[in-house]
C-alpha cells in the first residue's frame, strides 16, 4: 500500500476515528499501562511514530517525558496540535524519519506498521534501529494473527503477524525482546498483539 493511499484513506475519516479513538480513555487500560511502564520514565526523546490524533504523544509529555509525535496525515497533525497545545507534532512518514541517528531513546509505533508491506516494513525497522540509540527501547503493537497476511481492514488492507514471527524478525534485525501482550479476538475487536524491544549493538 502506498503512503499516499494510506494518507488520503486515513483523511477522509479523519473525524470519524478521532471521535472513536481521539482520547487516552477510549483505549484499552493495558494498553496504556504497558505504554507508560516501558515510556513512561525515559529521559531521553521519543517519538511517537504514526501519532494519529496525538493522545499518546501527550500522555507521555504530561508525565514528563520529552516526546513528540508524527504522522503522515495532515489531518491528524492539524487535529493533535490543536487539542493538545505546547505539545510538538509534525507532518513526516516513519520510511524517512526526521531524527539524527541513534538521538533517541524510544519509539512507539503502536498500530503505525499495520498497512506496511514487506518492503516497506523493512525500510521502517531500518529507520527505527538507526534512530534508536544502543539500549533504547520500541514498543510496537501490531494485529495478532494464526498467519502473517494482509485482511481488509475498514480504511485500507492491514496485515496482522504472528507474534513468533514478528518477534524473530525483529531479532533479526537488532533488537531483543523484553515483554510481549496478546489478548484474543472479542467481538468487533480483532485479536492484539504488541512487543517491546531493546535495541542492541
Amino acid at each position: 500500500m502506498e503512503p499516499s493511499e494510506v494518507q488520503r484513506a486515513y483523511g477522509r475519516l479523519a473525524t470519524a476515528y478521532i471521535d472513536l479513538f481521539g482520547m487516552i480513555e477510549q483505549l484499552h487500560p493495558d494498553d496504556v499501562d504497558l505504554v507508560v511502564r516501558h515510556l513512561g520514565n525515559l529521559e531521553g526523546p521519543v517519538l511517537d511514530i504514526g501519532c494519529g490524533p496525538g493522545h499518546y504523544t501527550a500522555h507521555l509529555r504530561a508525565l514528563g517525558v520529552d516526546a513528540r509525535g508524527i504522522d503522515l496525515v495532515p489531518e491528524f497533525v492539524a487535529h493533535a496540535r490543536a487539542a493538545h497545545p505546547g505539545v510538538p507534532y509534525e507532518l513526516g512518514s516513519m520510511l524517512d524519519l526526521p531524527a539524527p541517528t541513534g538521538s533517541l531513546s524510544g519509539v512507539l509505533a503502536w498500530y503505525s506498521t499495520i498497512h506496511l508491506d514487506d518492503g516497506q516494513f523493512a525500510l521502517a525497522l531500518g529507520e527505527f534501529r538507526r534512530v534508536l540509540q544502543t539500549d533504547g527501547l520500541l514498543v510496537l503493537g501490531f494485529f495478532d494473527g494464526i498467519e502473517h497476511d494482509a485482511f481488509a481492514h475498514k480504511v485500507v488492507p492491514a496485515w496482522r503477524w504472528p507474534v513468533d514471527q514478528l518477534a524473530e524478525r525483529l531479532s533479526g534485525n537488532g533488537f531483543v525482546e523484553i515483554e510481549r501482550q496478546q489478548r484474543d479476538a472479542s467481538d468487533d475487536v480483532r485479536a492484539h498483539a504488541a512487543l517491546v524491544l531493546r535495541r542492541a549493538d
